[in-house]
């Protein structure tokens, strides 16, 4: 009796211990399927919607309902001035649209800083910021980059002319926007031409003298450069040459002597008489 009660407990022990095992391999399965949910979770990118052209725009061009659609984009890396609905795109209605300032691709997220106020003219007016001019460029002047250039890109402005009698050249106007430009076709070919720029009104009237007065010459600015160029850089033909020019001594003038006066009579006559003094 005592050997079967106790193959009994040994068996009950052994069945215990097998069901403590069981359940300890079930809660570590558990545990490692809720810490892979944990990270599958974590590894999810959190999306919005946000609109987007659904073709190619260009500047000038009406930005309406039918050129746009929803896209997802990761919630972290939203760009600022984005649209999520329709109110925040076309606050006055759809039926009073917006003007494109700068071209978008599609897919690419529609900005503020890209698109006009609702109800803005077309033209280059509407690409103007507040108080801001256009400046022409002379299609001449734009040959060497035509066609590499976009629009928002920025330029530097040299005068060549005639200064103080020798050939000159100076950096005049630094780092000015484009803001209007014939654009390529889409085989890339063509664009670069009738560019305008943006400036100011000083500047306006500083480069229609300048025009004026010798002709101008521009060199594109790189994207990362912020600070604009030195407009206080001014050469000539000695300095391109590296000649420096002789200097002309010119040898003092003797000083003349000190004249003093006298008066002497003579007979009933008074005579000043000049003579050096001593």
């Amino acid at each position: 009796m005592r050997i079967v009660f106790g193959l009994v407990l040994l068996i009950g022990m052994g069945l215990a211990g097998f069901a403590v095992y069981m359940v300890q391999q079930y809660m570590d399965g558990q545990n490692a399927r809720l810490q892979q949910a944990r990270e599958r979770a974590a590894a999810v990118v959190q999306t919005e919607q946000i609109y987007a052209p659904n073709k190619d725009l260009t500047y000038g061009q009406l930005l309406r309902l039918e050129d746009l659609k929803l896209i997802r984009y990761a919630t972290a890396d939203l760009p600022k001035g984005v649209f999520r609905t329709r109110a925040e795109i076309f606050p006055e209605g759809e039926d009073v649209p917006r003007i494109v300032k700068i071209p978008m691709h599609v897919n690419e997220p529609i900005l503020d800083y890209k698109v006009t106020e609702p109800g803005a003219p077309q033209g280059i007016p509407a690409l103007l910021d507040p108080g801001m001019r256009a400046f022409p460029l002379p299609n001449t002047l734009v040959d060497d980059f035509a066609g590499e250039m976009r629009i928002s890109d920025r330029l530097d402005l040299y005068w060549i002319g005639t200064l103080n009698g020798q050939q000159s050249s100076r950096l005049v106007k630094s780092a000015l926007e484009i803001i209007s430009m014939d654009e390529p076709d889409v085989n890339g070919n063509g664009g670069g031409r009738n560019v305008f720029l943006q400036v100011t009104q000083e500047d306006y009237a500083d480069l229609r003298v300048l025009q004026a007065a010798g002709s101008l010459s521009l060199t594109p600015v790189a994207r990362a450069d912020d600070e604009g160029g030195d407009t206080s850089i001014q050469t000539d033909i000695m300095n391109a040459l590296g000649i420096e020019a002789e200097e002309i001594v010119v040898a003092p003038e003797p000083e003349a002597p000190e004249i003093c006066t006298r008066r002497e009579r003579r007979g009933l006559n008074i005579v000043v008489i000049q003579e050096p003094c001593e």
